[in-house]
């Protein structure tokens, strides 16, 4: 079974016809972590996991799977990844993908200048690169496409950072990138190697572990999916999300952050044109301990109208909040502490000024805020 067999769609074909060595997996090295270490990683990072969260990390990691995690932005997803890496004591490999994202972004590049440099410093030009392979180590005989020139992105980084403890790759929003790019990413999900016409195919010693998030701005093919294990980050509930502003802003008033989930959840019910996340609700809760604006008996109509750009990032949807929706806020923000002090710890249910019921279990949630989870 040769090593450099082309891949098929899901493995590698033999010579004799069976399956010839499959890509390296991480099951050996993640094989003792338990379900109760992986949340206590969780804990110590205040990320609020539920349990279908941590085992289908856990899954991801023991059988050496990229996790492919879906979700509405400022949800949590990109935060998941850097949870690991910090976690896990390993390297954050990022890729930020967008639309026209070209694979010499993502794979490598050649230091043209560095090369052009060497070329006229030679009195015979570019040689040929068997003389590099042959030993000649004189000026003359390297190759300008060597080690010494390439510029390494964050696929090729994250395949050639591995050992012990290899890098975590998160491959941010690919569903901003064009389809062309998930056909890039199938050789390097399915074998963890990408070729590298002047160098030869590289090969990942441990497989790092793979994040990929997506908006769901656009369907994934389904190649993409196969390869990947799926989870998708529901919406927190009234009490997940401000269990999430307790931990990530814990100067803030319990109080005063049940009246803030209150406001965000208000306005999740216009028709804006970007809604709020949980990003934003932490956004609107460092704003408000930084202005000390929790110090009083609840937030007033001036308080929100002054914090809306913590909120609000469309100029249309800043305009849309009138003085009767102000009103609206206070009076959600007002109904949400009263609930807040009346089911400390239990089952809760808020009343929204519309009289709409939404009911929190106060289990932990899926979803933290991070704000680099945003366009």
């Amino acid at each position: 079974m040769g090593e450099d067999t082309e891949p098929t769609d899901d493995a590698t074909a033999g010579s004799d016809g069976g399956v010839a060595d499959e890509a390296p997996t991480e099951s050996d090295q993640f094989a003792d972590l338990t379900a109760a270490d992986l949340s206590e990683t969780f804990e110590r990072a205040d990320y609020v996991a539920e349990d279908d969260i941590v085992t289908t990390v856990l899954l991801a990691l023991r059988l050496g799977k990229p996790l492919l995690v879906e979700g509405e932005p400022g949800a949590g997803k990109t935060e998941l990844a850097k949870v690991l890496a910090s976690g896990l004591g390993e390297e954050l490999v990022r890729l930020q993908c967008y639309e026209g994202l070209a694979a010499e972004n993502t794979l490598y590049e050649w230091n043209y200048t560095k090369q052009l440099l060497a070329v006229q410093a030679s009195e015979s030009g570019v040689t040929e690169g068997a003389d590099t392979a042959n030993g000649d180590e004189s000026g003359r005989g390297e190759s300008v496409f060597s080690e010494e020139f390439l510029l390494e992105r964050p696929l090729l980084r994250a395949l050639r950072a591995g050992g012990d403890e290899p890098p975590v790759l998160l491959i941010d929003e690919v569903d901003r990138a064009d389809e062309e790019f998930e056909a890039l990413l199938l050789e390097v999900l399915s074998d963890f190697q990408v070729s590298v016409p002047e160098l030869g195919t590289v090969r990942a010693p441990t497989p790092p572990v793979v994040v990929i998030t997506s908006n769901r701005t656009r369907a994934l093919s389904d190649a993409l999916k196969r390869r990947c294990l799926y989870l998708y980050v529901e919406p927190p509930t009234f009490e997940k999300e401000r269990e999430i502003v307790r931990r990530k802003v814990p100067e803030l008033d319990a109080a005063v952050a049940a009246e803030l989930c209150g406001v965000t959840r208000r306005l999740r019910e216009e028709p804006l044109l970007k809604r709020p996340g949980v990003a934003e609700t932490l956004d609107l809760a460092r704003g408000v301990a930084a202005l000390g604006a929790d110090r009083g008996d609840g937030l007033s109509r001036d308080q929100l109208r002054s914090l809306l750009g913590t909120v609000l990032k469309e100029a249309e949807d800043v305009e849309r909040v009138s003085d009767d929706l102000l009103d609206d806020l206070v009076a959600a923000a007002s109904d949400a502490r009263a609930a807040a002090a009346g089911g400390d710890g239990g089952d809760e249910t808020v009343e929204s000024d519309g009289g709409e019921t939404v009911e929190g279990t106060g289990s932990a949630a899926s979803a933290d805020g991070e704000t680099d989870d945003r366009p």
